[in-house]
């Protein structure tokens, strides 16, 4: 296994395996990866398709399964990283500066920074709406990408692509970053606004794995944040609702 692919041209896969700086021994990991689910959706035979299909089976093929292990797997070498990086502070001040690292900014970032708008998989009809643009869709292609790198080739290239692609993100880390639901209060209060809400939208998956999706709504805008825990999927749309303001 290489660690760095060549700059391949014109061809989408090689471009990306030379930016994540890995070659991918299964092609077809990478390419589900960059699968958005309406382009499997389409490729399925769309509505009549889908409606005959069992819900488990539902985005067969696109990148959702991938970006499912590799949120897990950015979770813990984001936490290896951080303990390793800052060895005297404790939970405290770890705990948001995970929550900011792995948060949809910052991965909608490294997306956009990868090129990752311009070789995504997506439907036509899609593609028009602007779907390659929207930060959760960015999001979830890097968690995906870093899933079937970690499918390929295991821990090791997995580690070698977040330390390379967060590189800049944990350097510009001086200080702990504010919890972003304590920095959502001050901006609101600062300005004489009523507190933020927050609400659960949706709660699924298994008891071991949790997926929560919450809504913060605060001075006329929402946003959503996608965790496996409650209280991260709060920080993550109160960071999130925080960049639009700023």
């Amino acid at each position: 296994m290489s660690d760095a692919a060549p700059d391949g041209g014109g061809d989408p896969l090689t471009v990306v395996e030379a930016r994540i700086g890995y070659h991918f021994r299964r092609a077809d990991l990478l390419r589900e990866a960059l699968t958005h689910r309406s382009a499997a959706h389409q490729r399925n035979g769309g509505v009549a398709r889908r409606a005959r299909q069992p819900a488990a089976r539902r985005g067969a093929g696109s990148n959702e399964r991938l970006e499912f292990i590799g949120d897990r797997v950015l979770g813990l070498l984001m936490a290896e990283w951080l303990l390793e990086r800052f060895p005297d502070e404790q939970e405290g001040a770890l705990g948001p500066r995970h929550a900011h690292l792995v948060s949809r900014p910052v991965l909608a970032g490294i997306a956009e920074a990868m090129e990752l708008p311009k070789v995504l998989d997506v439907a036509e009809h899609e593609a028009r709406a602007g779907v390659r643009q929207m930060a959760n869709v960015l999001a979830d292609a890097v968690e995906a990408i870093l899933g079937a790198v970690y499918l390929d080739g295991g821990l090791e290239p997995a580690r070698r692509f977040v330390h390379r692609a967060w590189n800049d993100s944990i350097v510009a880390q001086a200080q702990p970053p504010k919890d972003p639901k304590t920095a959502l209060q001050e901006w609101v209060l600062a300005r004489g606004l009523p507190l933020p809400s927050y609400r659960t939208v949706q709660m699924d998956g298994p008891s071991h794995a949790p997926r929560f999706v919450i809504e913060v709504t605060a001075a006329g805008l929402s946003a959503e944040g996608v965790a496996g825990s409650k209280r991260v999927a709060e920080s993550a749309a109160a960071a999130d609702l925080l960049r639009r303001f700023e």
